[in-house]
Protein backbone atom coordinates (compact mmCIF):
# COMPACT_ATOMS: atom_id res chain seq x y z
CA UNK A 1 0.00 0.00 0.00
CA UNK A 2 0.69 3.40 -0.42
CA UNK A 3 1.48 5.86 2.06
CA UNK A 4 -1.71 7.16 1.27
CA UNK A 5 -3.66 3.90 1.11
CA UNK A 6 -2.33 2.73 4.73
CA UNK A 7 -3.12 6.47 6.29
CA UNK A 8 -6.88 6.43 4.54
CA UNK A 9 -7.51 2.69 5.89
CA UNK A 10 -5.96 3.15 9.53
CA UNK A 11 -8.22 5.89 9.83
CA UNK A 12 -10.64 3.61 8.32
CA UNK A 13 -10.46 1.45 10.66
CA UNK A 14 -10.80 3.42 13.76
CA UNK A 15 -14.28 5.07 12.79
CA UNK A 16 -16.04 2.01 11.65
CA UNK A 17 -14.49 -1.24 13.29
CA UNK A 18 -15.17 -0.25 17.00
CA UNK A 19 -12.96 0.79 19.84
CA UNK A 20 -10.02 -1.42 20.91
CA UNK A 21 -11.85 -2.52 23.90
CA UNK A 22 -14.72 -3.32 22.21
CA UNK A 23 -13.27 -5.55 19.54
CA UNK A 24 -11.38 -7.69 22.70
CA UNK A 25 -14.89 -8.16 24.01
CA UNK A 26 -16.42 -9.70 20.35
CA UNK A 27 -13.47 -11.46 20.19
CA UNK A 28 -13.59 -13.02 23.37
CA UNK A 29 -16.15 -15.94 21.64
CA UNK A 30 -13.36 -17.58 20.44
CA UNK A 31 -11.66 -18.38 24.00
CA UNK A 32 -13.34 -21.96 24.60
CA UNK A 33 -11.91 -23.01 21.50
CA UNK A 34 -8.46 -21.43 22.14
CA UNK A 35 -8.64 -23.35 25.86
CA UNK A 36 -9.09 -26.22 24.28
CA UNK A 37 -6.16 -25.50 21.72
CA UNK A 38 -3.96 -24.91 25.05
CA UNK A 39 -5.07 -28.28 26.57
CA UNK A 40 -3.30 -30.31 23.66
CA UNK A 41 -1.12 -28.48 22.44
CA UNK A 42 0.40 -26.99 26.59
CA UNK A 43 3.06 -24.70 24.20
CA UNK A 44 0.38 -23.67 21.70
CA UNK A 45 1.14 -20.69 19.19
CA UNK A 46 -0.50 -18.84 16.90
CA UNK A 47 -0.28 -16.91 14.07
CA UNK A 48 -2.67 -14.05 13.09
CA UNK A 49 -3.28 -13.08 8.95
CA UNK A 50 -3.92 -9.71 8.44
CA UNK A 51 -3.64 -8.88 12.75
CA UNK A 52 -4.74 -5.12 11.89
CA UNK A 53 -4.42 -3.26 15.26
CA UNK A 54 -3.49 -6.20 17.09
CA UNK A 55 -6.66 -6.95 19.41
CA UNK A 56 -6.67 -10.71 18.86
CA UNK A 57 -3.04 -10.81 19.09
CA UNK A 58 -3.33 -8.75 22.81
CA UNK A 59 -6.10 -10.96 23.80
CA UNK A 60 -4.19 -14.36 23.04
CA UNK A 61 -1.59 -12.54 25.15
CA UNK A 62 -3.87 -12.24 27.89
CA UNK A 63 -4.21 -15.93 27.83
CA UNK A 64 -0.92 -16.67 28.07
CA UNK A 65 -0.65 -18.00 24.20
CA UNK A 66 2.84 -17.04 22.33
CA UNK A 67 1.19 -15.01 19.19
CA UNK A 68 2.58 -13.50 16.41
CA UNK A 69 1.09 -11.07 13.96
CA UNK A 70 1.12 -10.01 9.65
CA UNK A 71 0.22 -7.18 8.14
CA UNK A 72 0.90 -4.36 5.03
CA UNK A 73 -0.19 -2.15 6.64
CA UNK A 74 2.03 0.32 8.18
CA UNK A 75 -0.29 2.34 10.17
CA UNK A 76 -1.61 -0.65 11.95
CA UNK A 77 1.55 -2.51 12.60
CA UNK A 78 2.32 0.55 14.54
CA UNK A 79 -0.13 0.37 16.66
CA UNK A 80 0.93 -3.01 17.31
CA UNK A 81 4.41 -2.24 18.07
CA UNK A 82 3.88 0.50 20.42
CA UNK A 83 2.05 -2.30 22.66
CA UNK A 84 4.57 -4.54 22.28
CA UNK A 85 3.14 -6.97 19.98
CA UNK A 86 5.21 -9.63 17.94
CA UNK A 87 4.25 -8.81 14.32
CA UNK A 88 6.16 -7.97 10.76
CA UNK A 89 5.28 -6.72 7.66
CA UNK A 90 4.73 -9.66 5.09
CA UNK A 91 2.08 -11.05 2.60
CA UNK A 92 -0.26 -13.61 4.31
CA UNK A 93 0.35 -16.18 1.56
CA UNK A 94 3.95 -15.81 0.94
CA UNK A 95 4.47 -16.00 4.85
CA UNK A 96 2.80 -19.50 4.97
CA UNK A 97 4.55 -20.69 2.18
CA UNK A 98 7.64 -19.91 4.22
CA UNK A 99 6.72 -22.05 7.50
CA UNK A 100 7.45 -25.70 8.20
CA UNK A 101 4.36 -28.36 8.08
CA UNK A 102 2.87 -28.89 11.58
CA UNK A 103 4.93 -25.78 13.01
CA UNK A 104 1.57 -24.16 14.48
CA UNK A 105 -1.35 -24.50 16.58
CA UNK A 106 -3.40 -21.55 15.16
CA UNK A 107 -4.14 -19.99 12.58
CA UNK A 108 -6.50 -16.84 12.04
CA UNK A 109 -7.55 -14.49 9.86
CA UNK A 110 -10.33 -11.56 11.25
CA UNK A 111 -11.96 -9.73 8.03
CA UNK A 112 -9.13 -10.84 5.31
CA UNK A 113 -11.05 -14.10 3.30
CA UNK A 114 -13.16 -11.13 1.57
CA UNK A 115 -10.42 -9.27 0.23
CA UNK A 116 -8.75 -12.48 -1.87
CA UNK A 117 -9.91 -13.88 -4.74
CA UNK A 118 -10.61 -17.38 -4.76
CA UNK A 119 -7.52 -18.48 -5.83
CA UNK A 120 -5.95 -16.68 -3.39
CA UNK A 121 -8.30 -17.72 -0.51
CA UNK A 122 -8.01 -21.99 -1.62
CA UNK A 123 -4.38 -21.34 -1.54
CA UNK A 124 -4.51 -19.48 2.05
CA UNK A 125 -6.73 -22.76 3.38
CA UNK A 126 -4.17 -24.94 1.77
CA UNK A 127 -1.41 -23.92 3.26
CA UNK A 128 -3.07 -23.08 6.79
CA UNK A 129 -3.86 -26.82 6.59
CA UNK A 130 -0.30 -27.44 5.47
CA UNK A 131 1.84 -25.49 8.38
CA UNK A 132 -0.99 -26.82 11.63
CA UNK A 133 -0.55 -28.94 13.89
CA UNK A 134 -3.01 -31.80 14.23
CA UNK A 135 -5.76 -31.07 15.98
CA UNK A 136 -4.60 -27.25 15.33
CA UNK A 137 -7.69 -24.86 14.29
CA UNK A 138 -8.13 -22.40 11.23
CA UNK A 139 -10.10 -19.32 12.30
CA UNK A 140 -11.70 -17.19 9.20
CA UNK A 141 -14.31 -14.49 10.36
CA UNK A 142 -16.36 -12.23 7.49
CA UNK A 143 -18.71 -10.34 7.36
CA UNK A 144 -22.43 -12.23 7.50
CA UNK A 145 -23.91 -11.68 4.34
CA UNK A 146 -27.50 -13.77 5.67
CA UNK A 147 -27.83 -10.08 8.35
CA UNK A 148 -29.75 -8.16 5.49
CA UNK A 149 -28.31 -4.91 6.11
CA UNK A 150 -24.47 -6.71 5.90
CA UNK A 151 -25.19 -8.08 3.07
CA UNK A 152 -26.80 -4.97 0.67
CA UNK A 153 -25.15 -2.27 2.46
CA UNK A 154 -22.56 -1.89 5.16
CA UNK A 155 -20.41 -4.91 3.36
CA UNK A 156 -19.62 -2.31 0.30
CA UNK A 157 -18.30 0.47 2.61
CA UNK A 158 -15.22 -0.94 2.82
CA UNK A 159 -13.88 -0.14 -0.80
CA UNK A 160 -11.51 -3.03 -0.74
CA UNK A 161 -14.19 -5.94 -0.20
CA UNK A 162 -14.23 -7.81 -3.27
CA UNK A 163 -17.26 -9.66 -3.13
CA UNK A 164 -19.86 -11.27 -0.77
CA UNK A 165 -18.73 -14.47 0.69
CA UNK A 166 -21.50 -16.59 1.96
CA UNK A 167 -20.72 -18.20 5.21
CA UNK A 168 -21.62 -22.08 3.07
CA UNK A 169 -19.00 -21.09 0.70
CA UNK A 170 -16.41 -20.67 2.57
CA UNK A 171 -17.21 -23.65 5.30
CA UNK A 172 -17.19 -26.04 2.12
CA UNK A 173 -13.81 -24.70 0.61
CA UNK A 174 -12.37 -25.45 4.20
CA UNK A 175 -14.24 -28.69 3.91
CA UNK A 176 -13.20 -29.89 0.43
CA UNK A 177 -9.89 -28.59 0.50
CA UNK A 178 -8.93 -30.77 3.56
CA UNK A 179 -10.08 -29.88 7.02
CA UNK A 180 -11.19 -33.10 8.94
CA UNK A 181 -13.80 -31.00 10.73
CA UNK A 182 -15.51 -27.64 10.30
CA UNK A 183 -17.80 -25.54 12.01
CA UNK A 184 -19.64 -22.06 11.10
CA UNK A 185 -20.52 -19.95 14.30
CA UNK A 186 -22.62 -16.58 14.00
CA UNK A 187 -20.67 -13.97 16.07
CA UNK A 188 -21.01 -10.16 17.33
CA UNK A 189 -24.79 -9.97 17.48
CA UNK A 190 -26.81 -7.55 20.20
CA UNK A 191 -26.67 -9.65 23.54
CA UNK A 192 -29.72 -8.75 24.46
CA UNK A 193 -31.74 -10.28 20.96
CA UNK A 194 -29.83 -13.27 21.30
CA UNK A 195 -30.72 -13.48 25.13
CA UNK A 196 -34.44 -13.13 24.76
CA UNK A 197 -36.80 -15.18 23.06
CA UNK A 198 -39.51 -13.39 22.28
CA UNK A 199 -41.24 -11.89 19.40
CA UNK A 200 -39.39 -9.30 17.72
CA UNK A 201 -39.57 -6.08 15.21
CA UNK A 202 -39.31 -5.98 11.47
CA UNK A 203 -35.72 -3.96 12.04
CA UNK A 204 -34.35 -6.83 14.18
CA UNK A 205 -35.06 -9.10 11.35
CA UNK A 206 -33.46 -6.80 8.61
CA UNK A 207 -30.62 -6.13 11.09
CA UNK A 208 -30.01 -8.71 13.54
CA UNK A 209 -28.61 -11.31 12.22
CA UNK A 210 -25.07 -12.26 13.64
CA UNK A 211 -23.18 -9.36 11.50
CA UNK A 212 -20.36 -11.31 10.84
CA UNK A 213 -19.78 -15.22 10.86
CA UNK A 214 -16.70 -17.34 11.17
CA UNK A 215 -15.42 -20.62 10.12
CA UNK A 216 -13.67 -22.80 12.52
CA UNK A 217 -11.69 -25.43 10.82
CA UNK A 218 -9.81 -28.44 12.35
CA UNK A 219 -7.12 -30.51 10.87
CA UNK A 220 -7.19 -33.84 11.60
CA UNK A 221 -5.39 -36.14 14.48
CA UNK A 222 -5.93 -38.97 16.66
CA UNK A 223 -9.73 -39.44 17.92
CA UNK A 224 -8.83 -38.48 21.25
CA UNK A 225 -8.11 -35.22 20.51
CA UNK A 226 -10.28 -34.71 18.08
CA UNK A 227 -12.85 -35.73 21.30
CA UNK A 228 -11.46 -33.34 23.17
CA UNK A 229 -13.23 -30.43 21.24
CA UNK A 230 -16.51 -32.26 20.76
CA UNK A 231 -17.66 -30.16 23.59
CA UNK A 232 -17.35 -26.45 21.61
CA UNK A 233 -17.88 -27.87 18.38
CA UNK A 234 -21.43 -29.26 19.12
CA UNK A 235 -22.34 -26.21 20.68
CA UNK A 236 -24.67 -23.93 18.70
CA UNK A 237 -23.68 -19.67 18.31
CA UNK A 238 -24.97 -16.49 16.97
CA UNK A 239 -28.57 -15.68 15.59
CA UNK A 240 -29.59 -16.96 11.97
CA UNK A 241 -32.45 -15.28 9.90
CA UNK A 242 -35.02 -18.52 9.97
CA UNK A 243 -34.62 -17.78 13.95
CA UNK A 244 -35.91 -14.31 13.94
CA UNK A 245 -38.25 -14.41 11.12
CA UNK A 246 -39.48 -17.47 12.86
CA UNK A 247 -40.04 -15.07 16.25
CA UNK A 248 -41.18 -12.18 14.05
CA UNK A 249 -44.07 -14.83 12.74
CA UNK A 250 -44.83 -15.71 16.17
CA UNK A 251 -46.00 -11.96 16.86
CA UNK A 252 -47.91 -12.34 14.04
CA UNK A 253 -49.77 -15.68 14.23
CA UNK A 254 -50.02 -14.41 18.19
CA UNK A 255 -52.31 -11.51 17.31
CA UNK A 256 -54.27 -13.69 14.87
CA UNK A 257 -55.49 -16.09 17.73
CA UNK A 258 -56.25 -13.22 19.62
CA UNK A 259 -58.27 -11.80 16.57
CA UNK A 260 -60.12 -15.02 16.07
CA UNK A 261 -60.58 -15.48 19.86
CA UNK A 262 -62.28 -11.92 19.76
CA UNK A 263 -64.47 -12.73 17.10
CA UNK A 264 -65.70 -15.83 18.83
CA UNK A 265 -67.02 -14.05 21.64
CA UNK A 266 -68.47 -11.36 19.42
CA UNK A 267 -70.21 -13.98 17.92
CA UNK A 268 -71.52 -15.24 21.35
CA UNK A 269 -72.82 -11.90 22.09
CA UNK A 270 -74.90 -11.57 19.13
CA UNK A 271 -76.34 -14.82 19.26
CA UNK A 272 -77.33 -13.95 23.13
CA UNK A 273 -78.78 -10.59 21.89
CA UNK A 274 -80.68 -12.53 18.88
CA UNK A 275 -83.97 -13.11 20.83
CA UNK A 276 -83.90 -9.41 22.01
CA UNK A 277 -84.09 -8.25 18.36
CA UNK A 278 -88.19 -7.41 19.17
CA UNK A 279 -87.10 -4.42 21.16
CA UNK A 280 -85.39 -2.33 18.12
CA UNK A 281 -88.87 -2.12 17.15
CA UNK A 282 -90.03 -0.14 20.29
CA UNK A 283 -87.26 2.52 20.05
CA UNK A 284 -88.14 3.15 16.25
CA UNK A 285 -92.07 4.20 17.38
Amino acid sequence: MSPDQNSFYKAFEDQHRGSRELIKSRLAVYLPFIKKVQEVHPNATALDLGCGRGEWLELLQDNQLSASGIDQDDGMLSACRSRGLNVQTSDAIAHLKSLPNDSLSIVSGFHIAEHLSLEDLQTLIKEALRILKPAGLLILEAPNTENLVVGTSSFYLDPTHQRPLPSALLSFLASHLGFARVKTLGVQESIPLREEHGPVSLFAVLSGVSPDYAVIAQKAAEPKLMQAFEIVFSQEYGLTLEMLANRYQERFDAMERKTQLLEARLSRIWKLLEPFKWAKSLFKK
